[in-house]
């Protein structure tokens, strides 16, 4: 079933002209990012503080509690050195050969631009920038994850926030409504390595109206009666199985 499920999608991917790729916290278990949900991943590290992760990475603890917050991101989120895996370089290559390829992810590593995608909506931000709350200056991922404690603003002395999307926060809309376009034009998706379980994010794909609806992830999800190829596998062996 599975081997003729690999030759059911490299002939979609061979057909499709415009193909939209939407990612999840599975694409960059390999590169060594742990994901959120599972028994290894985020929520169910041991962080210490017995304050639930999800508390800690609101907008409302990173205002009252800014040193506890920048500890746990900074040992439990940052991942500066990740390099971009076969899953993230293999999309890149669909576009370099002259594909049109969106991806829209939830994941905030950067891992599909340093893969080289152009195409790339982060929904909810991206660890690698960073801006002052009080003059807005910009900063990269270096000045967060060398800092010592709280990283603060070299030029006002303000402090500096990562450009993510914590609990609590809006979706940046113009971020939200380029995904939206990308999910609509596609004549296939790509569902990979998430849940479908985080909200706004996971309803976007409703917007999807062709026939090629793929959800590659290890385990179920709710859309997958809608797919027309639900694969339960890592997305990385399923790459090395197309590129066969």
């Amino acid at each position: 079933m599975y081997e003729e499920d690999i030759l059911t999608l490299r002939e979609i991917l061979k057909a499709s002209k415009n193909l939209c790729v939407f990612t999840g916290a599975g694409i960059s278990v390999p590169s060594g990012i742990p994901d959120f949900r599972s028994a290894d991943g985020l929520y169910n590290q041991e962080s210490g503080l017995n304050i639930p992760p999800e508390q800690i990475i609101s907008h409302s603890f990173f205002v009252r509690h800014p040193k506890i917050f920048y500890e746990f991101y900074k040992s439990k989120m940052l991942y500066p050195d990740a390099l971009p895996n076969a899953a993230h370089r293999y999309f890149a290559a669909l576009e370099k050969e002259g594909k049109r390829v969106s991806v829209v992810t939830q994941n905030i590593d950067g891992l599909h631009q340093k893969a080289g995608s152009s195409r790339v909506y982060e929904i909810h931000g991206s660890v690698l920038r960073n801006f002052c709350m009080q003059c807005g200056a910009e900063y990269g991922v270096d000045v967060v994850s060398e800092s010592d404690g709280i990283p603060y603003c070299k030029k006002c002395g303000g402090m500096i926030k990562p450009d993510v999307v914590l609990y609590e926060e809006p979706l940046d809309e113009q971020v939200v409504t380029g995904a939206i376009h990308a999910i609509e034009a596609a004549d296939t998706l790509l569902v990979i390595g998430t849940s479908l379980v985080v909200y706004p994010a996971a309803s976007y794909i409703r917007f999807y109206g062709g026939d090629n609806l793929v959800i590659i992830n290890k385990s179920k999800t709710d859309y997958d009666r809608f797919a027309k190829l639900a694969i339960y596998e890592d997305i990385v062996r399923v790459v090395e199985d197309l590129q066969k």
